[in-house]
């Protein structure tokens, strides 16, 4: 079995025995919490774990390129605390996917209802009074709050293992900023689905741009990177170089989440067809989609992409306009040039090569992923 299915089964092995604590702990209080736990549990199944194997592959890689001196008894407690830090990227990405697909009204995740529709279930076929709709939100809401905090829990179980107090502030420091950036990045996500119909269109691509930064590339790969190094002591300059590495690709993982989110295939992605077209993204993909139109054109485009009700034909209809434009051509055209300008920058790390070569192996999934 290769390193990164260890680091997946420990992580997940983890996820799974912290819940079925919290569950025990919960049901004491009132057993109909129960359900919230199954609910989360449900969610914390499966997923490609990349947050988690990047911050591993970036301590190994970072480990024997500092001035670090750990014993291999020392190097193997500091692998299992670190499991605890992956597991609190899972536990907080899945917090995210939570409220996400709340504010997106986004109904599935992974082809299974999203935990808001779950909750509208369960008041729906328990006949309770009230609305179904706000029940839903209000679970929702409750369940991504217990997991952003049981992030910070697994988290604290980790770092209070770290080889030093000065590497413990310093992931200390790089989560916290990792909290702050993402909740931006979501606010800016809302933000433009709002706003951006309001605003000049030449624009939209750099807002686009600053909410794919914010709401995925920092978030997703960077400060995964980021905290597997600061876990060994790596130096600032190594840091910079892992971010010149992270970002590229961090935006060509977004873009590809752009196509998928418009192109992908249900069965693939668990979402239905074109689910970001009904959702109004404003993504990089719509801004040079409607930077190409003629404006009789533009205005039908945008009429369309206000629609929270699209019709598979509308939908279809939008597609090809994408299609037609040259964006989606542009769009694939960018995911290339920011893996090969990834790849480069880490090319010219120093570090550990087998780590290495794990980190280009993740980059390469990351580009070309289906779903």
């Amino acid at each position: 079995m290769s390193e990164s299915n260890t680091l997946v089964e420990l992580v997940e092995q983890r996820l799974k025995n912290f819940c079925a604590e919290r569950k025990e702990q919960l049901t004491a209080i009132e057993p109909e919490l129960g359900q919230v736990i199954d609910y989360i549990q449900d969610l914390l199944i499966g997923g490609k774990r990349f947050r988690a194997l990047f911050a591993y592959w970036s301590w190994v890689s970072c480990l024997n390129a500092t001035d670090l001196v750990l014993t291999e008894e020392q190097k193997e407690r500091s692998a299992m605390a670190l499991v605890d830090i992956c597991a609190a990227l899972e536990m907080f990405h899945a917090a995210a996917l939570v409220h996400d697909d709340l504010l997106d009204n986004s109904d599935t995740r992974r082809g299974a209802p999203a935990v808001h529709k779950k909750f509208e279930l369960l008041h729906q076929s328990s006949n309770w009074a009230g609305s179904t709709s706000r029940f839903g939100q209000a679970g929702s809401v409750i369940a991504g709050d217990l997991m952003l905090g049981w992030s910070s829990e697994l988290f604290d179980s980790g770092v209070k293992r770290a080889p030093s107090g000065e590497i413990a502030w310093s992931c200390r420091d790089e989560f916290a900023k990792m909290r702050v950036e993402v909740m931006a990045g979501q606010y800016l996500d809302v933000l433009e689905e709002n706003a951006g119909p309001t605003r000049p269109s030449e624009e939209a691509l750099g807002r686009a741009n600053r909410v794919m930064l914010y709401k995925t590339a920092k978030y997703s790969i960077e400060a995964p990177l980021l905290l597997g190094a600061a876990f060994c002591g790596t130096s600032a300059d190594t840091r910079r170089g892992l971010s010149a590495f992270a970002i590229p690709l961090g935006l060509a993982f977004q873009l590809r989440d752009d196509v998928l989110g418009v192109f992908g295939e249900p069965e693939v992605t668990g979402k239905p067809a074109g689910d970001d077209l009904r959702e109004g993204k404003r993504t990089v993909l719509i801004a040079l989609t409607r930077a190409a139109l003629n404006s009789s054109t533009a205005k039908i485009f945008d009429e369309l992409m206000m629609n929270r009700e699209l019709t598979p034909e509308q939908i279809r209809l939008l597609q090809e306009t994408i299609r037609g434009s040259g964006a989606l051509e542009k769009v694939e055209q960018m995911i290339e040039e920011y893996g090969n300008e990834s790849l480069l920058a880490l090319n010219q790390l120093a570090l550990d090569e087998f780590g290495k070569s794990q980190l280009e192996m993740l980059a390469k999934k990351v580009v070309n992923r289906s779903s």
